[in-house]
């Protein structure tokens, strides 16, 4: 049996890394072609919110594979594919204040139950360990909850 047979079809997704304590790491995720979740592709965001423990970091520097520790993660930045918002996503503006005293700006947009729809709501998805906000210089940031200090609107 050919080995290739075993393989997840992957594609690769170049993205940046802020590891704690390590600081920055170069590389790309592997995303599947078809999102568990939506009819697209993979997004980042998806691959961090899963229940494993680890994700596979491919280092563009080193050619080689890295296995990080989700809780170490403190943000994955990467350039926006204008996926857009949809004509019910109600953007909410904000900044996120990490931990190191760094500030993101930017807007999230995410589909929300009307009576759940509040950045606090959103904020508070138990399910998500990561927020994605979409920063105003074409970049996503997609954020730990366990970095966040603090938001505001």
């Amino acid at each position: 049996m050919r080995r290739d047979l075993l393989k997840i079809p992957k594609k690769l997704k170049q993205v940046t890394l802020w590891i704690h304590p390590e600081g920055r790491v170069v590389g790309s995720l592997f995303l599947r072609p078809q999102s568990p979740n939506a009819p697209r592709e993979e997004e980042p965001l998806e691959v961090l919110n899963t229940p494993d423990p680890f994700l596979v970091l491919r280092r563009d520097d080193r050619d080689e594979l890295r296995f990080y520790n989700k809780t170490a993660v403190v943000r994955v930045e990467y350039e926006d594919e204008a996926y857009g918002p949809g004509a019910e996503v109600q953007p909410l503006t904000c900044t996120l204040h990490l931990m190191d005293g760094s500030l993101i700006p930017g807007t999230i947009r995410k589909a929300l139950p009307p009576d759940r729809s509040r950045l606090f709501d959103y904020l508070n998805l138990h399910d998500e360990q990561f927020v994605k906000i979409h920063c105003d210089d074409g970049m996503v940031c997609v954020v730990n909850k366990s970095y966040i200090a603090c938001v505001t609107p």
